[in-house]
């Protein structure tokens, strides 16, 4: 049987439909969209040019993949009856169904989707900016794909030392691409052992949590387990809160507010992320609860907003117990979409988004496990013949060699 979205193909409309972002979420939606209705009107915001491939950041910074390998044109993903307009929502009226946009222009709209991605607060680490990654032993994936180059390059300089002190860091906040951090370590580890002198190096990880870098249970053990046999050692109950790049010295801050200084040759830092203060300092945001004052409120299994039901949310921005990926991106896009269909026409919304998120966990160079999960930790695998908590080389190939065209795949809408 069809999807509803499919056989609700070409529904009409009138609706202006507004897209706030142009990054994955918001192009798969423009995508999808504009082929399911006709008659409607769609504009997409979003001042970013060029299009990066995510993922992919970290295998730049393990050294394995170039900048270029990440970056696209946005305009070659946008569909042709689709508005684009390069500007940046500055922030959010729903009560009048209004966006003010940094050109000045303030936009109206029937349905809002809010696709606007996360925010990367590098500067609520004191003494940290995005220009310092690739100096001072300083490396962060996060920040773009000069970055992640940036990153690879301070872990070669860091090498060379043939000894040192190596921080990898987890922030005490929500993350997109959770698995990130611990892929960025797991392939650090691997270049260390490469030198023949990986005794010579002490890493350890700083994570904000007790015993955890995870959570999903079954892979957090497993991380810890296999960091023990790595000699790398968790400094768990703190995070990240300063930085003094030419002493390359790190303040971390524990959970009873204290601090301690220490001294590193390489630090790959995670900053601390929140939804753009577009939104945040809108009525969109959560009101209450674990997100509160920091993510997109929506219902989590309809994606819609909970208080204004013309508005609703995909992909980083939002603020559910998972779904911060763009595996997260490609179960939600059918969902919303159909959801979507069903609130023009006055139907109820019948989809549901059943948190589902995955990510190819490299702990190794040639070697990854697939974990697949959604809303209470529970494993979703997809492929029977990939069990879900073994490493593989066939998963380490589906990262490197064959995400990336079903990645493309899902900015047309076609996934």
């Amino acid at each position: 049987m069809l999807p509803a979205a499919k056989l609700l193909a070409h529904q009409s409309t009138s609706a202006h439909i507004v897209i706030i972002g142009a990054g994955a979420a918001g192009l798969a939606m423009a995508s999808r969209l504009q082929r399911s209705l006709s008659g409607v009107r769609i504009t997409l915001v979003g001042s970013r040019e060029r299009h990066f491939y995510q993922p992919g950041f970290t295998l730049i910074g393990a050294g394995l993949w170039s900048q270029q390998d990440v970056v696209t044109d946005t305009r070659d993903w946008i569909p042709a009856d689709v508005a684009w307009i390069e500007a940046d929502a500055i922030a959010f009226d729903p009560d009048s169904q209004r966006i003010s946009l940094s050109t000045g222009v303030r936009l109206k709209y029937d349905v809002l989707v809010v696709a606007t991605g996360c925010q990367l607060n590098y500067g609520e680490i004191e003494g940290m900016s995005t220009d310092l990654i690739g100096q001072y032993g300083i490396g962060s994936i996060y920040a773009g794909p000069e970055a992640a180059a940036g990153t690879s390059r301070a872990l070669e300089q860091f090498m060379a030392r043939g000894k040192g002190r190596a921080i990898f860091t987890l922030p005490n906040t929500p993350i997109k691409c959770a698995g990130a951090p611990l892929k960025a370590i797991f392939t650090s580890l691997s270049r260390l052992e490469e030198t023949g002198l990986r005794e010579h190096f002490q890493v350890d990880f700083y994570t904000p949590y007790r015993h955890q870098v995870f959570s999903v249970p079954v892979y957090n053990d497993f991380v810890l387990r296999r960091w023990r046999e790595q000699q790398v050692r968790l400094q768990d109950q703190r995070h990240l809160s300063a930085i003094d790049p030419a002493a390359r010295v790190a303040l971390f801050r524990h959970a009873d507010g204290t601090t301690e200084r220490q001294e590193f040759e390489f630090i790959h830092i995670v900053p601390p992320m929140s939804a753009p203060d577009a939104v945040r300092q809108s009525e969109l945001v959560w009101r209450e609860g674990e997100w509160a004052g920091e993510w997109l409120e929506v219902d989590q299994y309809s994606l819609q907003h909970r208080r204004y039901p013309e508005v609703f949310g995909i992909g980083d921005v939002i603020g559910t117990p998972f779904g911060k990926t763009a595996a997260s991106v490609k179960k939600q896009a059918p969902v919303l979409e159909e959801n979507i269909l069903s609130y023009l026409a006055g139907r109820s919304l019948t989809a549901r988004y059943n948190g589902y998120t995955s990510c190819p966990l490299i702990t190794g160079m040639g070697r990854a496990m697939l974990a697949e999960f959604g809303y209470g930790a529970e494993l979703m695998p997809s492929f029977p013949f990939i069990s879900p908590i073994e490493e593989s080389w066939a998963v380490w190939v589906m990262k490197e060699k064959m995400l990336q065209p079903a990645y493309y795949a899902m900015l047309n809408g076609r996934v």
